[in-house]
């Protein structure tokens, strides 16, 4: 790997503008909601703005996986299976709305190459910052992990959920679908499953990482009634098509601990908090 080119791309900064407008609040709530369907300036949703802001790549400039081969902020990494693994964010007062012009200033915090049991891997950490009407909103850390697509698939060890679930949701095609397309992600694994299982070895189409995130964030906002000031989240296990996504949580104080699973292992690790850290 040639890190004095990835070197390079630390400090980097871009600034895009978004919106999640009505329309796109109606199919995110078809896809991810609860309740009555929100409209015109109500109360953004924490997690929606993920869909404020897709890459409008064009089909020819986009890699055989699905992503843009290319973008104004991301390195250049060499290596084929690119993962969102995980993230945090903090969020300020008051609320961003539906309908409300949206900025993001993102910059690339860190580029760094590890050697694993697996092989090489690229981490890549991304600072993000959401500007409303009334100033900064969200600030958002995501780490990204670039691997070599191995030759079988090797899962990692499972870890029992430490709590019982109290919930459980449907992992459809449909599902998969309608949040690829809300987040304009044409990323394969979570589509295409004869490419997923030939290609990249999964031995099913792949839940998103952002979607398990929001379904927790979902249970956390149900659970204490309103949006937690830090977020955090961390992929520990795929979690595939077919078999229900299952959310347990276990509550200490201003503390919510969260976890998607399925057949009663972990598949994501989530932390939400109210009380000012």
């Amino acid at each position: 790997m040639d890190m004095l080119n990835l070197d390079a791309w630390t400090g980097r900064v871009t600034r895009d503008v978004g919106c999640v407008t009505p329309e796109l609040a109606r199919q995110l709530h078809a896809t991810v909601g609860l309740g009555k369907m929100p409209g015109h300036g109500d109360p953004l949703p924490p997690l929606w703005h993920w869909c404020a802001f897709p890459l409008s790549t064009p089909n020819d400039k986009l890699g055989k996986d699905g992503h843009p081969r290319e973008t104004d902020l991301l390195p250049p990494v060499r290596l084929d299976r690119r993962m969102w693994a995980g993230g945090a964010l903090k969020f300020y007062g008051p609320a961003l709305k539906i309908g409300d012009p949206l900025e993001r200033r993102s910059s690339i915090r860190s580029v760094t190459e590890k050697d694993g049991s697996s092989g090489p891997m690229v981490f890549v950490t991304v600072d993000h910052a959401i500007y409303g009407p009334a100033g900064l909103a969200i600030e958002e850390r995501q780490d990204i992990v670039y691997l070599e697509i191995p030759k079988t698939y090797t899962p990692p060890s499972k870890k029992p959920l430490p709590a019982q679930a109290v919930e459980q949701i449907d992992t459809t095609e449909a599902l998969l679908f309608r949040y690829s397309a809300v987040t304009f992600n044409a990323h394969r694994i979570h589509y295409d499953l004869p490419y997923t299982r030939e290609v990249e070895k999964y031995p099913g189409l792949v839940v998103h990482g952002p979607l398990q995130a929001t379904l927790l964030m979902r249970a956390a906002v149900r659970e204490r009634g309103r949006t937690p000031k830090y977020f955090d989240f961390r992929g520990v296990h795929p979690m595939f098509a077919g078999a229900p996504c299952e959310i347990a949580f276990a509550a200490e104080d201003a503390v919510l601990s969260l976890w998607t699973g399925q057949d009663g292992h972990q598949c994501m690790q989530a932390t939400a908090i109210w009380a000012d850290a």
